[in-house]
């Protein structure tokens, strides 16, 4: 019964550490025609948006931030929806494994 509460704790252990490092890993991605970049980590928290083209530059800063938050809400929003299900067919509530 120890080694398995043991080998649950180093379970979680290594999952928090693997989720540090998914936080501070970074990627840009790009829009085909490079109108759009995104910088995400490995958490899927988006970073950053750049929006290339004819824009007045503080428009450009209001929908850079307004496309910013609404992708982190949508992921944030599809974690729970994934989270909840995974709850309905385990019947465990895991925090931080979706």
């Amino acid at each position: 019964m120890f080694d398995k509460m043991k080998a649950m704790m180093d379970m979680q252990k290594k999952m928090q550490e693997m989720k540090r490092e998914l936080e501070a890993t970074t990627f840009d991605v790009e829009s085909r025609d490079g109108l759009v970049k995104i910088t995400m980590n490995g958490s899927q928290d988006i970073k950053a948006v750049a929006i290339k083209g004819d824009i007045k530059e503080d428009s450009r800063v209001r929908l850079e931030e307004a496309v910013k938050d609404a992708l982190n809400k949508a992921i944030k929003r599809s974690h729970d929806v994934a989270a909840e299900k995974m709850k309905a067919i385990t019947g465990l509530n895991i925090p931080g494994l979706m």
